[in-house]
């Protein structure tokens, strides 16, 4: 991977999931992404699987990003952006600046934040400093946002009724989708599984995709904010844990679970992160 300019954010849906770039050529730019720029330097900061893609745009005081979604994805933008502005003024996340759709894709733009991405080369090559600000930053993210006001919902019940629907309507594919933990279910089993939905041990908000990338470090390697809030709502916060300790796995080698709990100051629920693997794979 390249090493961002310090100070790049960068969006992702998940490790894994996407790649990084460097400056686009003109013509792989959507028209709205220039249109914005208005002249301004333009990098690709981020391209997930499915053709998002996230550009940063200008530099200094006045750079920001925009998150480019083609419809056929289904991400609802307006919703990440309705989550990220109630968020605001209780955590560190961007600031909204505008919205935006045409006839192929929606976009969303926002300022900034300090700090790199938590899988940057630079705290890959130092993963326990990386480990600890996700950890701690995690705790500190639950603790701040109300779970009791919170508006949005990202419980266990309402996945899998989600996942439910997609299963019936032939959206889920284990062989391209699913983690090879769950690759011997087959997608009757797995909702059959996760339909048996553990008590909650602490309800809180949850980020809703918890994974390394979405954590930003400052370069004294404390956690400055986070990003890629679409899925933010309240839930048990093993929701968010199951995830962000799997993630370890897939960005830093194995041994990194344990003392990503240590630094949110919880121990480890073994069933609880089964479920929620796997509630995970089934989506969103």
């Amino acid at each position: 991977m390249n090493t961002p300019d310090p100070g790049v954010t960068l969006d992702a849906n998940g490790p894994g999931d996407g790649r990084r770039g460097g400056r686009p050529p003109a013509d792989a730019l959507p028209a709205p992404v220039t249109e914005i720029a208005a002249g301004r330097p333009i990098r690709l900061a981020w391209e997930n699987e499915g053709g998002g893609r996230t550009f940063e745009i200008g530099s200094g005081s006045g750079r920001c990003f925009v998150k480019w979604s083609p419809h056929e994805l289904g991400i609802d933008l307006t919703d990440e952006a309705a989550r990220m502005s109630w968020t605001a003024p209780f955590t560190r996340v961007p600031e909204v600046l505008g919205l935006g759709a045409d006839e192929s894709a929606a976009w969303l733009i926002t300022a900034a934040l300090p700090g790199r991405n938590a899988v940057d080369d630079r705290w890959i090559a130092e993963p326990g400093t990386a480990i600890r600000a996700i950890g701690e930053g995690l705790r500190a993210m639950h603790e701040a946002l109300p779970a009791a006001t919170c508006p949005f919902s990202w419980s266990a019940a309402d996945r899998v009724d989600w996942a439910g629907r997609a299963a019936q309507g032939g959206r889920i594919d284990p062989a391209s989708q699913w983690n090879e933990d769950h690759q011997h279910l087959t997608v009757a089993e797995a909702l059959a599984i996760v339909a048996d939905i553990p008590p909650a041990d602490l309800l809180v908000v949850c980020h809703g995709d918890a994974c390394a990338p979405n954590t930003l470090l400052t370069d004294d390697g404390r956690c400055s904010g986070h990003v890629d809030l679409g899925q933010l709502g309240v839930a048990d916060r093993w929701a968010d844990l199951a995830v962000a300790t799997w993630s370890t796995q897939w960005n830093y080698g194995p041994g990194w679970e344990r003392p990503l709990l240590d630094a949110y100051g919880v121990a480890p629920d073994p069933g609880r992160t089964r479920y929620y693997r796997l509630l995970w794979d089934l989506g969103p």
